[in-house]
């Protein structure tokens, strides 16, 4: 290819416009750095092109498939077969097609030998992605149809997380923040004693650990499935470390970091072995206080329980284990399906008996409600606010 950089650096604007409404980072650090990339290769190595933008843009693995349908949407020729046996491809013409923005990639690459007609069926289908998310945001999870439950698992596993934050004690060199008057000595010392510039630090911000409780009794049925999906789509990003109850406690977190789907809940339906059974919260808190709150609640973590409140257990022993959480933790958020219904009132015994130890109660029955924990979360600070 040998066309000007101005016009290839308009084709990469418009490209990372494209990954940013499909929710991956292609802010403008992302784009320049981006830029540099491909002025350090030949852009006419259609593999060389891919693995450098690749590198620029994609975060995670859960975002590899994602990157790659854009890719191949917008910067391949129709007929993908005319390569040559080196590898080598030629890319698409520089020049925007003609309301390249109204379209959508495919949610899949396209394959080798496919028709025109079946990619452009499957770019009409993929312009439904953002209407589809506005159509599925208000619906309960417990009435979607299967097509409806995929759809929205996919939408979940697309949606980034910004997770709390909490400035460690640790700092590290910046341009703003306080003086470091040390490092400023020590570099003087070596322009012989002479005070060239003053030199600043900063606490380094870290996420806060994150514990998710998910309750899997069969009074949760309806919802268990689509909440440990969410779990799913937040563990591919960031460390999360996810337990399940009904009459007991497990540990799920290792079944979480395979990447198919299916699987985990393949897997996790042969590790619970009271899946759908009764509830004892109690005692599943009493489980996880005694052997795990210490090994996972370090450095001010943030804890979800999930749950609709059904108990079968003394809710006085309910009240004493969730105390004991409350004060080991930063934040405790319970989400309860239940309450996106108009008519819930939190009146079962379990249910009044955890209100007063946590200090976000909110919704967990529909995308909506995800949404709204999401921005809970972002906006958690250091100190502790006072309950919701």
């Amino acid at each position: 290819m040998t066309e000007s950089g101005p016009d290839l650096l308009g084709r990469l604007a418009a490209f990372g416009r494209l990954l940013h409404e499909l929710g991956l980072d292609a802010g403008p650090g992302r784009l320049i750095t981006a830029g540099r990339a491909l002025a350090a290769i030949d852009i006419a190595d259609l593999e060389a092109f891919r693995d450098s933008l690749r590198a620029c843009f994609v975060g995670g693995h859960a975002e590899s498939d994602v990157f790659d349908a854009a890719f191949d949407f917008f910067w391949l020729p129709a007929d993908l077969s005319g390569r040559d046996s080196g590898g080598r491809g030629q890319l698409r013409s520089l020049d925007p097609p003609a309301g390249w923005d109204r379209a959508r990639p495919p949610t899949r690459g396209p394959e080798p030998g496919s028709g025109e007609a079946e990619a452009d069926d499957r770019g009409d289908r993929s312009g439904q992605i953002f209407s589809d998310r506005e159509r599925l945001q208000n619906k309960d999870f417990e009435a979607l149809t299967p097509e409806e439950s995929e759809e929205v698992a996919r939408l979940l596993r697309r949606t980034r997380w910004n997770l709390a934050q909490r400035r460690t004690r640790r700092r590290r060199r910046a341009r703003r923040g306080t003086i470091d008057a040390r490092g400023s000595i020590r570099e003087s010392i070596h322009a012989g004693g002479e005070m060239m510039r003053v030199l600043r630090r900063q606490r380094v911000v870290r996420e806060r650990p994150l514990v998710l409780i998910c309750d899997v009794s069969g009074s949760m049925a309806g919802y268990s499935r689509m909440l440990l999906i969410f779990a799913h789509a937040i563990a591919s990003r960031s460390r999360v470390e996810t337990f399940v109850f009904s009459t007991r406690l497990s540990r799920v977190t290792r079944a979480l970091r395979v990447r198919d789907m299916d699987q985990v809940l393949a897997n996790i339906g042969l590790t619970v072995h009271d899946f759908s059974g009764g509830t004892r919260i109690g005692d599943a808190l009493a489980q996880f206080n005694r052997r795990w709150a210490r090994r996972v609640l370090g450095h001010g973590a943030v804890l979800i329980m999930i749950s609709d409140g059904w108990d079968r257990g003394d809710p006085t022993h309910l009240a004493q284990e969730l105390s004991r959480l409350r004060r080991t933790v930063h934040r405790l958020i319970w989400l309860n399906p239940l309450l996106g219904s108009k008519e819930y009132q939190p009146l079962t015994r379990g249910m009044a008996a955890a209100l007063p130890h946590t200090d976000d109660f909110l919704p967990a029955n529909n995308l909506r409600s995800l949404d709204q924990l999401g921005s809970t979360l972002a906006s958690i600070g250091s100190r502790r606010d006072q309950r919701r």
